[in-house]
C-alpha cells in the first residue's frame, strides 16, 4: 500500500510540475504573442528621471541611456524627444545627461520612470510634423484598417508597416525625408492595433496571419493611383513585407523592400523576449512550444529565411549586432546568400531603432536605394 501511495504521490508531483512548467512557458510566450502596441518590450529597461534643466535631462546610467542618436522617451502619460549624450558637470557616476529636445506631452519630474523608444514622434503627421495627410480606411479581410495617407507627386508609393510593440506613429520618423522626395506614403494600422480589427484569437503571429493586411494596403494603393509600391517594414512589419512580396497576387507591382530589424526567425525572437522576462533557460523550449501551439505558428528554418520568402526584388536591410530581439545573424546570412539583398549594418542600435542611432546616414542610404526604384 505504501508503494502505491508513494507512486501516486510521485506521479501527482510530476504532473503538477509539468502543468506548472507549461503555464510558465505560456506566460513567457505572452511576451511576444501579447506585446501591447506602444508599450515597451521586456528587453527595454525602465530608466529613472533624476532631473531636467534647460535643454537637458538626467537619467539613470544604463547601457540603454548611453545609446547614440535620438529617441523618444516615454513614461506613463508623458513623452519627450531626447538627443545625444552630453558632457555635463552635474553628471555623476550613476547618471547620464542627454539633450532634451522637446516634451511633447505630460511632464518629466525627478523620480519618474520612463523608457527609450524608437518612436520619436507621437500624434499625427499633421500635429507632430506639420505634414498634410488624409485619414483613410483600407478594406482588410477582418474589417477596415485605419491608415494615414500622405500625398506625393510620384507614382510609386511607400507603404510603411510597424512591428512589435509599436504603432503606425513609428513611420513618422521617415515621413519628412520621404515627403521631401515627393513619395506618397501610406502608414497603416493592422489587426490588433488601436482602431483596427482584433485578431480572432487576440494574439500576434509574427506576420504569419497579419501579412494579408499589408497585401490589402498594396491593393488599396494600386486602386488609388499607384503604379508600384515599396514596402518599408520594421521588426514583424518587415516579416509581413517579406511574405507579401512572396505571396501576394499583385507582387509584380512591388518594386522593392526596405527591412529594418527584420524578425526572420520567430523562435529566436520569442526566446529572446521570454529570456528578458527572466524565464529560466530550461523553460524557454516550453515557451516556444506553447506559442507554436496557441498561435498555430510554423517552425522556422535555422537560417531564418526559407526559399519561399527569399526576396526576388531589390531589398535593403538595416540591422545591427546590438539587436537583442531579432538576431542579426539571420539578416547577415540573407545578405550573404542573396545578391538582391544589401545589408546596412548599424552599431549601437536596439531593435527597430536603426534610424535613431544615425538618422543622417540611414536617410542617405535609403535615398540611394530608392532613387532607381521610383
Amino acid at each position: 500500500m505504501r508503494t502505491v501511495t508513494a507512486t501516486a504521490a510521485a506521479v501527482g508531483a510530476a504532473l503538477a510540475a509539468g502543468a506548472a512548467s507549461v503555464a510558465a512557458g505560456r506566460l513567457a510566450g505572452d511576451a511576444a504573442l501579447k506585446a501591447s502596441p506602444g508599450r515597451p518590450l521586456p528587453t527595454e529597461p525602465r530608466l529613472t528621471v533624476h532631473g531636467t534643466a534647460a535643454g537637458q535631462i538626467t537619467l539613470t546610467r544604463d547601457l540603454a541611456a548611453l545609446r547614440p542618436g535620438r529617441y523618444g522617451l516615454s513614461g506613463d502619460g508623458s513623452h519627450a524627444i531626447v538627443g545625444p549624450v552630453l558632457s555635463a558637470p552635474q553628471q555623476s557616476a550613476d547618471t547620464v545627461v542627454r539633450r532634451l529636445e522637446a516634451v511633447t506631452h505630460g511632464t518629466l519630474a525627478a523620480g519618474d520612470r520612463a523608457w527609450l523608444t524608437p518612436n520619436l514622434y507621437v500624434g499625427t503627421p499633421r500635429s507632430a510634423l506639420g505634414l498634410d495627410h488624409v485619414d483613410v480606411e483600407i478594406p482588410g479581410e477582418l474589417g477596415p484598417l485605419p491608415a494615414w495617407f500622405l500625398p506625393g507627386a510620384r507614382s510609386t508609393w511607400v507603404i510603411a508597416v510597424h512591428g512589435l510593440a509599436a504603432t503606425r506613429e513609428h513611420a513618422m520618423n521617415l515621413m519628412v525625408p520621404l515627403n521631401r522626395r515627393h513619395l506618397p506614403v501610406l502608414a497603416l494600422a493592422y489587426r490588433g492595433d488601436h482602431g483596427a480589427p482584433r485578431s480572432p484569437d487576440g494574439l500576434q503571429h509574427f506576420g504569419e496571419t497579419e501579412w494579408p493586411d499589408v497585401d490589402a494596403a498594396v491593393r488599396y494603393a494600386l486602386d488609388h493611383g499607384a503604379r508600384h509600391v515599396v514596402l518599408l517594414g520594421w521588426s514583424t512589419g518587415a516579416t509581413m513585407a517579406l511574405r507579401t512580396a512572396a505571396l501576394s497576387e499583385v507582387r509584380n507591382r512591388i518594386a522593392g523592400l526596405v527591412l529594418d530589424s527584420p524578425v526572420l526567425n520567430w523562435e529566436a525572437t520569442l526566446r529572446a523576449l521570454a529570456a528578458a522576462r527572466r524565464t529560466p533557460g530550461a523553460l524557454l523550449p516550453l515557451a516556444v512550444r506553447a506559442a507554436q501551439g496557441r498561435a498555430g505558428l510554423h517552425a522556422d528554418r535555422e537560417d531564418g529565411a526559407g526559399d519561399r520568402y527569399r526576396p526576388k526584388i531589390p531589398t535593403l536591410v538595416f540591422h545591427g549586432p546590438d539587436d537583442e530581439v531579432a538576431p542579426w545573424r539571420y539578416s547577415r546570412h540573407l545578405a550573404d546568400t542573396d545578391r538582391l539583398v544589401a545589408l546596412h549594418p548599424v552599431e549601437g542600435a536596439p531593435h527597430s531603432a536603426m534610424w535613431n542611432a544615425d538618422p543622417d546616414r540611414y536617410e542617405e542610404t535609403l535615398r540611394r536605394f530608392l532613387t532607381p526604384l521610383v
